[in-house]
């Protein structure tokens, strides 16, 4: 009888432990989800902020519509498409706003309109963001692959169904050397 007891303690430890490890890996998993989340709201407040740029821009520098158009273009890619293709797209939007920007240093009217400056800031602020969200993100996906890959979660993460989660990274592109020139 005492046999069946201590089986039976032993049992329960066991599926307590794996009911509190299942729990940790959903909130760490929920984790991951919020910061994708945080990474969508951002983009879209940068999605919204875009068309009032364009517009100023516009007003300043009508010949130089070419441009403005891609930026508009671009834009459309930050709201489809998983965080991954988001991310991309924001990538490619910050490309192109920075020969936007380059413009407006043509332009000294541009340059001096308090409303285009006051959207650069906006779009500079939203950038710094939309990388605090990339990290936050970035961490979360840490934490949660980490779970799933130490000993004794391992064994038994993937039958529960828990995948590993990928991360951010810099295009090839943004890693190049920036040339400054003045």
């Amino acid at each position: 009888m005492t046999a069946v007891w201590i089986l039976l303690g032993i049992v329960v430890v066991i599926a307590l432990y794996v009911i509190v490890t299942y729990n940790g890996l959903i909130t760490l998993k929920n984790r991951v989800a919020e910061a994708s989340s945080d990474i969508d709201v951002q983009l879209k407040r940068r999605y919204e902020l875009i068309p009032n740029l364009v517009s100023t821009v516009k007003g300043y520098a009508s010949h130089e519509k070419e441009l403005l158009e891609k930026v508009t273009e671009e834009r459309a890619g930050l709201v489809k498409g998983s965080t991954a293709d988001k991310i991309q797209a924001s990538n490619q939007l910050t490309d192109t706003l920075k020969s936007l920007f380059a413009v407006a240093e043509n332009y000294p009217d541009l340059k001096a309109n308090t409303n285009f400056l006051q959207l650069q800031e906006e779009l500079t602020d939203t950038q710094d963001k939309i990388m605090a969200a990339q990290r936050f993100y970035n961490a979360n996906v840490r934490d949660f692959n980490t779970k799933i890959e130490v000993f004794p979660t391992n064994i038994y993460a993937k039958q529960l169904g828990f995948g590993k989660f990928e991360f951010i990274e810099a295009a090839d592109t943004e890693k190049a050397n920036v040339k400054v020139e003045f």
